[in-house]
C-alpha cells in the first residue's frame, strides 16, 4: 500500500470519528454502533470521506454509507437491490433499482448479527462481481485460435 493510500485512510477515518462527536446525541451514538457493527462484520474494511462529507464503508466496492439526518440516520447499501434481506432491514428506498437503504430513527436499533450478515452479504457481491468481471477481462484478452482450413492443398 503507499503511504499516500494509508494517509488518505486515516484521514478518512479521522474524519468519520469527528462527525460522530460532532453529532453528540443519538445519531453520533448510532452512527458510531453501525461503524462498529461493520468493522466487526469486516475487519479490513476501508473507511472513506465521500461526496462533501459522507462516509463510506467499503470493501472491493463500496458497501455502504452512512448519513445523519435530523431524525435519521441513513445506511444506504450501494448494490442492496440485490442482496437477500431475510430480516427486513431495509426500509427505505425500497423502489430503487440498484440501492437500499436502512433508515434508523431514534429509539430503534437493529440486531447486531443480522446487520453484521447484510454487511458480509455485501462483500460478497463485490467479491463476486470483480471475479466475474476479472473473468470476462481475461477471456476478452486471450488470443482467438484460427480453425484449420478445410480446403488446404495435399
Amino acid at each position: 500500500m503507499k503511504q499516500t493510500d494509508a494517509s488518505a485512510a486515516a484521514s478518512a477515518s479521522e474524519l468519520i470519528s469527528k462527525r460522530i462527536a460532532e453529532l453528540g446525541d443519538w445519531r453520533g451514538k448510532t452512527l458510531a454502533r453501525m461503524r462498529k457493527l461493520i468493522k466487526e462484520a469486516v475487519p479490513d474494511v476501508v473507511e472513506e470521506w465521500k461526496w462533501m462529507g459522507t462516509p463510506v464503508w467499503s470493501r472491493g466496492g463500496i458497501i455502504c454509507t452512512g448519513e445523519s439526518y435530523k431524525s435519521v440516520v441513513k445506511l444506504t447499501f450501494a448494490k442492496g437491490a440485490s442482496l437477500q434481506d431475510p430480516a427486513g432491514l431495509f426500509n427505505s428506498s425500497l423502489e430503487g433499482n440498484v440501492r437500499r437503504a436502512i433508515d434508523i430513527r431514534e429509539g430503534e436499533e437493529l440486531d447486531a448479527s443480522d446487520f453484521k450478515a447484510l454487511v458480509r452479504e455485501a462483500v460478497a457481491l463485490n467479491a463476486a462481481a470483480k471475479s466475474s468481471k476479472a473473468k470476462t477481462t481475461k477471456a476478452k484478452a486471450a488470443p482467438k485460435k484460427r480453425a484449420k482450413s478445410a480446403n488446404k492443398k495435399a
